[in-house]
């Protein structure tokens, strides 16, 4: 397997434009977009997400564009808020952990392929709706997510990528997650929020050559 701490910028393209959140919850968790291993994800967390991926969008020259091609971008921010966790379960269950150092030598390796820190912020918001003060976050999911690949030994097969969505789907059924309705519902099996879809495998298993270039 080609082991990688770059980041990756590609993504599936987004739903048609959606209004931003309110501030309501469900019944069961008033306030609460999902609730992960009893720890609750406030809607107005979710919305601060959002919120920094739009202000970033409205100061690019294509604001329009950005923000019609991330019109689902609280289900994707909720997804990735959600997986975090998951993955955070999965490490510790591993005993797999991520130190500062890490997040920014994965960081400075993918500026170094995107040919700048400039090129990088763009291409992130652009392909992946993150914001630039987002990055360290995504930075860290990276390394994380391949050190987690390392420990189990999984290889870029069909074989190992079942291997690997084992494992995430016994964490995450651990944490018995709970979503607010209005965002659809967690599959603990595929690892996603309802019919959203993320590259999370395709994350640790292409080589970063490949994936800085898809």
């Amino acid at each position: 397997m080609h082991r990688r701490t770059a980041l990756s910028v590609s993504a599936a393209a987004l739903l048609a434009a959606a209004p931003l959140l309110t501030a309501c919850g469900n019944d069961a968790h008033p306030g609460a977009a999902a609730v992960v291993g009893g720890q609750r994800i406030e809607v107005s967390s979710l919305q601060a997400q959002v919120e920094d991926v739009r202000t970033a969008q409205q100061a690019s020259p294509n604001a329009e564009q950005l923000i019609r091609e991330t019109g689902d971008l609280s289900r994707q921010k909720l997804h990735d808020m959600i997986f975090d966790r998951v993955a955070r379960k999965v490490g510790e269950d591993n005993g797999v952990t991520v130190t500062r150092a890490e997040v920014q030598q994965a960081r400075a390796d993918f500026v170094r392929q995107s040919g700048g820190e400039q090129q990088m912020t763009a291409a992130l918001l652009q392909q992946r709706g993150v914001a630039p003060d987002q990055i360290d976050d995504v930075a860290r999911r990276a390394v994380l997510m391949n050190k987690i690949a390392s420990k189990l030994g999984i290889t870029n097969t069909p074989e190992g990528q079942k291997k690997l969505t084992e494992a995430f789907s016994r964490a995450s059924k651990a944490l018995e997650i709970d979503v607010n309705p209005r965002f659809g519902t967690w599959d603990d099996e595929k690892i996603q929020l309802g019919t959203y879809t993320a590259p999370w495998v395709r994350q640790i298993t292409k080589p970063a050559a490949a994936e800085a270039g898809a």
